[in-house]
């Protein structure tokens, strides 16, 4: 699939000798049609910013250029990756903006402009860290408006998980309280490079205007904290040391 002038990313890998790091979550996904597929999944792009994690060889920020963005913010904490990124930057040059920073230390109200969609194959190591975070912001509705990211498939299910099913849990609760969530799309090992030991799914976030049930945020994350951290303790006891009276 041709969606600019920039070489295929196979070569692109070849060129610049980018190997993925497992010390940084990274599995490159190398397959452009795969890629445009995601970022069709986000729904249009016309009139959004988009905030793009880990982009690695930027075969997910060429989709959503090419799908019309009209802007997009990439995060890009490895710096081998650079010299990719600003490639793609001379073909888009208004429209895409590189920085190489850590996702956790990235204040996205001072880049990016609402409406907003976050569309990103997210580093395995900080996803779910991300997510939380992205979740339970003080203010609400938050920065964003909806939200397209790839987890492994077993933490997409966590995500997704109806009460009282095997899979629920914490994800569970933060994603579903404030947001309408749905896997969208699922990919095999050998999507990637190098091809990861689990299976890959993509959920799609829409958030709320309000949420599903008040809730202070501290709160709620402490205590589904301690209500999920030990799965084997009656809920009784494990919410005992918050409320003894329970």
């Amino acid at each position: 699939m041709q969606l600019d002038p920039l070489p295929p990313l196979s070569d692109v890998i070849l060129n610049y000798g980018l190997a993925a790091k497992k010390s940084l979550g990274q599995n490159f996904l190398l397959d452009l049609n795969l890629t445009s597929k995601i970022a069709r999944l986000a729904g249009s792009l016309h009139d959004y910013d988009i905030l793009e994690i880990g982009p690695g060889p930027g075969g997910l920020t060429r989709s959503l250029l090419a799908e019309g963005a009209r802007k997009v913010i990439v995060l890009e904490k490895d710096p081998r990756c650079a010299p990719v990124l600003n490639d793609i930057v001379k073909v888009y040059p208004k429209r895409l903006s590189v920085f190489n920073v850590d996702a956790l230390n990235f204040d996205p109200n001072s880049h990016l402009r609402a409406p907003v969609r976050i569309v990103c194959n997210l580093p395995y190591n900080v996803g779910s860290e991300l997510l939380v975070r992205w979740l339970t912001p003080t203010q609400w509705p938050p920065f964003w408006s909806t939200m397209t990211l790839m987890f492994q498939r077993e933490v997409a299910e966590r995500i997704t998980a109806l009460p009282c099913s095997k899979a629920y849990g914490r994800l569970s609760i933060l994603s579903q309280w404030r947001a309408d969530t749905k896997i969208v799309m699922s990919l095999p090992p050998e999507a990637f490079s190098p091809p990861p030991k689990v299976h890959s799914a993509v959920v799609h976030f829409r958030a709320l205007k309000t949420p599903r049930f008040p809730a202070p945020e501290k709160l709620l994350l402490a205590t589904v904290a301690m209500a999920f951290n030990q799965r084997r303790k009656m809920l009784r006891s494990s919410l005992k040391s918050a409320a003894p009276n329970i």
